[in-house]
């Protein structure tokens, strides 16, 4: 029996529904969150916050899984990042956002990228410690974890790991989202933001 849904059903109702069953039980995101522990940051970047003045900062640790989501999944724009975590249920409960939650705004992970972060080795050390996470969980897999064409070599044996920098990798991306950001302003008739030097040795 052919059942033809109404194209002018009322959408505009209120309905009851958790956000944790929206999500697969098998979506990567679910097992990330089940074993990275990303509290490491917090203690990483305290010294980067004043902690008697000003307004209240977005939490460090959703700044850093917003950009995780965007290196995960190959999104090249702060910009787009928050137009997916916007209309992706999955996203939004990674980052511990409700469905009716006001998700920040891209400029204020761009400022805190090229402002608080600047000239720190913050994202490499980030994600190295991730990374190692995700090793010792066995999330990562075999002996060389592939990156954007770069690779780290891992030994999956919990009680021994070879650390080695993937600096290459974090770097393009940050660079990809600062072009990005020009790129835009460009198209709005702005000029673009001054260059300011940034380590991610």
């Amino acid at each position: 029996m052919l059942n033809i849904r109404d194209k002018n059903v009322d959408l505009t109702g209120y309905e009851f529904v958790s956000l944790e069953s929206l999500v697969p039980q098998d979506h990567l995101l679910r097992k990330i969150n089940k074993y990275i522990d990303f509290s490491f940051i917090d203690e990483l970047v305290k010294d980067l916050y004043c902690h008697d003045n000003g307004r209240p900062a977005v939490d460090p640790k959703i700044l850093v899984k917003i950009l995780l989501l965007g290196y995960l999944y190959g999104i090249r724009s702060e910009r787009q990042i928050i137009r997916e975590v916007q209309v992706n249920v999955a996203y939004r409960w990674f980052l511990g956002y409700g469905l009716t939650d006001k998700i920040i705004d891209d400029s204020t992970i761009s400022q805190n990228r090229r402002r608080r972060f600047n000239g720190t080795d913050i994202f490499q050390q980030i994600f190295d410690n991730i990374v190692l996470q995700a090793m010792e969980h066995k999330l990562v897999s075999g002996k060389v974890l592939y990156t954007d064409s770069t690779h780290l070599k891992a030994n999956a044996n919990k009680r021994k790991f070879i650390e080695q920098e993937v600096e290459r990798s974090v770097k393009d991306y940050v660079e990809d989202l600062d072009k990005a950001i020009d790129e835009d302003r460009e198209a709005h008739g702005k000029k673009p933001l001054k260059k300011k030097t940034t380590s991610l040795n």
